[in-house]
């Protein structure tokens, strides 16, 4: 791709980025903690008197293959999961709904009602929004939404703020949401493929495609100089992509031991029988956390206590050593993946269907 073409699909390129986005963002401020970056899907606003605003803003993404209800759930734990990798709950919700005009009043009432309970279950407030039907709207984006965190400013943390020593911690492990995906979307081929059992065992990674939980019992062993120092949920290009942005922003290096990064069985051959790496494929429910040495096992400890798996799977390093690999005893540099293999897949399977 030339620096003068935009991606065909997925996010805009970080030179893209850097030439249009960030030389221009408006009114400059004083104020602004936490700015548009990359790797960073939080901004953060000082509000004085120790308190401090977080925000995030993404599509909202309803893919009614997956059942209204269960759509609705990714949808709003989508948004939250990246505000609260910022270590404060959630406290509000603005949220604008551009409906297609073949949603029905039944479904848009399964997915409002799944997204107010869900916020309800998080504390957060809906505030303000729009909503709407109109020509040229299609599923999956359905509009757009912004989540608030109000909160302690000597708390949040971002992931600009990993330091050297810090041990890496990743909960769930690889490829959590392209195997949720899958499972679910291609629920008959995976019965054809592996079993009903199986199938069963799979569908079950679908409500796991949250951080909400993960990133705010990480942070109950406490933050920064006490904790938990950066969090970033990994999205696009899974593991790979969200260790590799949170080197960049914090301008350090890791040290990265493969096979610590749990795979589970379910995840390991749905990945294979579709043709996904699953360290670089989409994987919102993971959480990838950096924190202080000492914190590291009551971090593992208290995630467990809520049943969520997680795996201490290497350390923060100086910048000028890298980001390094270790696989089969060999050391290697980890560039970013930039195509993440999933929608290729995806495409391909849903051809098949």
């Amino acid at each position: 791709m030339s620096n003068n073409q935009l991606p065909e699909v997925g996010k805009i390129s970080p030179e893209i980025f850097d030439e249009m986005i960030y030389p221009n963002l408006g009114a400059k401020s004083d104020l602004v903690l936490v700015g548009p970056r990359h790797g960073v899907d939080i901004g953060v606003v000082d509000l004085g008197g120790d308190k401090v605003m977080v925000t995030t803003t993404d599509p909202v993404f309803i893919v009614p293959e997956y059942g209204f209800k269960r759509a609705a759930w990714f949808a709003i734990h989508i948004l939250a999961s990246d505000a609260v990798t910022s270590g404060l709950a959630p406290t509000y919700l603005s949220i604008d709904l551009n409906l297609p005009l073949s949603m029905t009043k039944q479904q848009l009432n399964t997915v409002w009602l799944t997204i107010s309970e869900e916020c309800k279950k998080m504390g957060m407030s809906i505030i303000s929004g729009h909503t709407a039907r109109y020509h040229g709207c299609n599923y999956p984006m359905v509009g757009g939404a912004t989540v608030i965190c109000i909160g302690d400013k000597s708390k949040y943390v971002s992931p600009e703020m990993a330091k050297t020593g810090d041990k890496l911690i990743i909960t769930k492990g690889a490829a959590i949401e392209a195997t949720g995906i899958f499972a679910v979307a291609f629920k008959t081929k995976i019965e054809e493929y592996f079993g009903k059992d199986f199938s069963h065992r799979a569908k079950k990674i679908f409500w796991q495609m949250s951080v909400v939980e993960d990133a705010l019992t990480a942070v109950e062993v406490g933050t920064r100089e006490n904790g938990v120092t950066a969090m970033h949920d990994a999205t696009e290009c899974g593991v790979w992509g969200g260790l590799y942005e949170i080197a960049k922003a914090s301008k350090v290096g890791m040290r990265i031991e493969k096979d610590k990064i749990i795979v589970s069985d379910e995840v390991d051959r749905i990945c294979s029988k579709f043709g996904m790496d699953p360290y670089s494929s989409i994987s919102e429910g993971t959480l990838i956390i950096t924190c202080q040495e000492e914190k590291s096992e009551e971090v593992v400890r208290k995630l467990k206590e809520k049943n969520i798996v997680s795996s201490v799977v290497g350390e923060v390093i100086p910048e000028e050593k890298g980001i390094l690999l270790i696989e089969d005893n060999r050391e290697k540099h980890l560039e970013h993946p930039r195509v993440d293999p999933f929608w290729i897949a995806f495409d391909r399977a849903l051809r098949e269907k």
